[in-house]
């Protein structure tokens, strides 16, 4: 693949970012991407590597190896009918993916992994500019009627599947815009929502109906405890699909947030991020808000090292934060992997985001005791440091801390559905609370009530976008074979 000695040859490229004191004026994507001629010496550097472990390490199973030679080919419109094949959104995953690719390249072994991910962009952002991107109409229509609920990622690339097998499919979603996470959590700065828009002309110019505002859910609604988003206008009862549709395909995400039932819990300024980042979101959009939850001029406190502490980071920074703090309880990673040890699995090292480099101060090995406040507000949290002793966490005496806080932001993650969704459904749900489905080749993503499937973090839990795309398409095949008895969408 590739130039045969490219890997020998030439060195890994990175994408490059606009300086921070510029992208911090802005929400905008600062990500500078590869030129033509760059992505044609990352292309060449793929190995001839005989067994493309990339291919496994992706998700989506992409087609790394081919599409690499056909850029350094200059093929580019061969090149995105090749990624298009096994991911209906390259443009999400080249901009928001970890790459667990990169992570499982041959060429990772010993040196740099290919730039995959760049190289990803690099081919949609082409394709979308060279008008190669157009709506698939089916070949024929087979009467059935499916809907799906859930527009984001998982739900986006089902229904999309679905519509192009030729079924009447229908995507349902809560919110008043389609996307998800990818709307109403990933900051701006990171994925424009152009891309989304972009994406849903393209699945309604190719049947696909969306109604947006609408729950389904029980009479009780999300239940008064889920502190989930919703703008939601309309509630539809699960009863009312079943009869209407000739299959039902939930696609929710993993919602409800982690907390963190300390003392101080509810002052005023402690918030889960899925309060803070949506609501920025919404006023990027042009969205009129009363109360949103802003940083500016305060000393915020993120509690959680992951992507979506990251994304607290960036846009804490954004409104202009007079100091940034973040925590994660577990200890510092190295910062390089023991990569004869680990590949060509997903390694713990130290990751340091575009958001980090913004600025802010990461503590690691950390734990949160309390929150103090004065007239219902929060003004500090106590903290002290923790060790992983005899196989648990434990406190290091004389070690606690007070640090100033005026924003506290959880980030720790998401446990589980929202559970009265499954509730109103009926599905049965695993020990971690999310709908219990397989994936069997035969049968899978079906849920234990007749013609209701589940796929996405709904069934799997708390992902990755890239996870999400590849279970949307699955499943869309076990609706397609329930419906049909056969299907020829790939798996």
């Amino acid at each position: 693949m590739g130039k045969t000695t490219g890997f020998m040859e030439y060195e890994r490229i990175e994408e490059g970012y606009a300086p921070v004191a510029e992208r911090l004026k802005h929400y905008k994507e600062f990500v500078i991407g590869l030129t033509t001629d760059q992505a044609k010496v990352q292309a060449a550097r793929c190995m001839d590597c005989g067994t493309p472990f990339c291919n496994n390490g992706c998700p989506v199973n992409n087609i790394i190896p081919d599409f690499n030679d056909l850029v350094y080919q200059g093929d580019w419109k061969n090149a995105i009918t090749t990624l298009h094949s096994t991911n209906n959104f390259p443009e999400f995953t080249g901009r928001i993916c970890p790459a667990p690719c990169e992570a499982a390249c041959v060429a990772n072994i010993n040196g740099d992994a290919i730039g995959i991910k760049s190289i990803e962009h690099s081919i949609i952002d082409r394709a979308w500019s060279e008008g190669w991107v157009k709506p698939l109409l089916p070949k024929h229509k087979t009467g059935k009627k499916v809907a799906v609920v859930g527009a984001g990622p998982a739900g986006m690339a089902a229904a999309q599947q679905l519509v192009r097998a030729g079924h009447d499919v229908t995507l349902f979603e809560k919110n008043d815009r389609v996307g998800g996470l990818l709307r109403y959590g990933i900051p701006d700065f990171k994925l424009d929502k152009g891309l989304i828009e972009r994406r849903v002309e393209q699945m309604v110019a190719e049947g696909l109906k969306i109604r947006t505002g609408v729950l389904i859910a029980g009479k009780d609604g999300l239940g008064k405890d889920s502190k989930v988003t919703n703008w939601a206008k309309e509630t539809i009862s699960p009863e009312q699909l079943n009869a209407e549709f000739d299959a039902v395909l939930l696609t929710g995400g993993s919602e409800q947030s982690r907390d963190l039932p300390v003392p101080g819990r509810d002052l005023e300024g402690v918030h889960f991020a899925m309060e803070f980042l949506p609501q920025q979101n919404k006023v990027n959009a042009g969205d009129k808000l009363k109360g949103q939850i802003r940083a500016d001029g305060k000393h915020v406190i993120v509690i959680g090292g992951g992507d979506t502490g990251s994304d607290c980071v960036g846009t804490s920074n954004r409104h202009g934060a007079k100091s940034v703090t973040q925590f994660e309880v577990m200890p510092m990673p190295p910062e390089q992997e023991n990569k004869p040890l680990v590949w060509p699995y997903w390694p713990i090292k130290l990751r340091t985001s575009s958001s980090h480099d913004e600025g802010v101060t990461r503590e690691f090995a950390i734990s949160t005791k309390e929150f103090t406040g004065e007239k219902g507000k929060v003004k500090s949290l106590t903290t002290v440091q923790v060790e992983f002793k005899d196989g648990k966490l434990s406190e290091v005496p004389g070690t606690e801390k007070v640090w100033p806080a005026d924003l506290v932001l959880l980030a720790m993650g998401f446990v589980n559905p929202v559970a009265t969704v499954l509730e109103a459904f009926g599905v049965d749900k695993d020990a971690r609370g999310n709908a219990k489905a397989s994936t069997d080749f035969i049968g899978g993503y079906a849920t234990s009530v007749p013609k209701v499937f589940a796929a996405g973090d709904i069934r799997r839990g708390q992902s990755l976008v890239v996870w999400a795309i590849r279970e949307g398409r699955q499943a869309a095949r076990a609706v397609d074979e329930f419906l049909m008895g056969a299907s020829e969408l790939p798996r």
